[in-house]
């Protein structure tokens, strides 16, 4: 890390916020201890086949499509309305147990942080709400000002943009390895969450910063 950031960019779902009601909800529609984790890796790959084809749908759309093609996988039947109450839970979602602490640190530290999802606007106000984290954050960034998903570089330079800051005093802050490589690509710094199950892109640089959660993050940067 060549110096101190002076704005740090959040990633949300599995980064600050913990996933599990949804992994339960969508593993017991499906009845699959499995379903949850294919459902997640389908809605990454079909949010790029969307960046990538230039026809942009939003995460909501998208993330029913994926959860009716997984549900299909495993041979079971799912309602529309199944559908819609699973997906629901993403707008109610506790942060991890690290999360508050680490950003109180962060915050008295005087660094401006926001947020940046592949989500709607809609859903990450309502997270951040919900989950009580809201005034951390000096702004909030949804990519779908840029009809990009992450890792596409427009999303992360839209944002450093956006806050008038550079690049190269930029970091983002995340918990996937695809994540962690976009940022690297588009010239920011990074911090590497490495949650339960959450590894990093070998073919990615390493990281500037690599913690167990958000607080052993920043207690590297202050």
């Amino acid at each position: 890390m060549h110096s101190k950031p002076r704005l740090l960019i959040f990633d949300v779902n599995e980064t600050l916020l913990d996933l599990k009601p949804m992994k339960v909800a969508i593993n017991n529609a499906l009845a699959n201890e499995l379903a949850f984790d294919n459902w997640f890796s389908s809605l990454l790959h079909y949010s790029l086949v969307e960046s990538i084809s230039g026809k942009y749908q939003d995460f909501g759309k998208v993330g029913a499509a994926t959860l009716k093609m997984t549900a299909e996988k495993f041979e079971k039947q799912i309602s529309e309305s199944k559908i819609k109450d699973v997906l629901s839970l993403i707008k109610k979602l506790p942060p991890h147990p690290d999360v508050v602490q680490g950003l109180t640190i962060l915050k008295n530290s005087g660094v401006k942080m926001v947020a940046l999802t592949n989500g709607t606007m809609e859903v990450v106000k309502a997270q951040m709400a919900f989950a009580e984290i809201d005034h951390f954050f000096d702004e909030l960034f949804s990519v779908e000002n840029v009809k990009q998903y992450k890792p596409h570089p427009l999303t992360y330079t839209h944002v450093v943009k956006e806050m008038k800051a550079s690049p190269i005093y930029s970091m983002l802050i995340a918990a996937h390895g695809w994540d962690i490589a976009g940022a690297q690509r588009a010239g920011l710094m990074t911090a590497f969450v490495s949650r339960p199950g959450k590894f990093p892109y070998p073919l990615a640089e390493e990281a500037d910063i690599t913690g167990s959660n958000i607080l052993s993050i920043a207690k590297s940067l202050v």
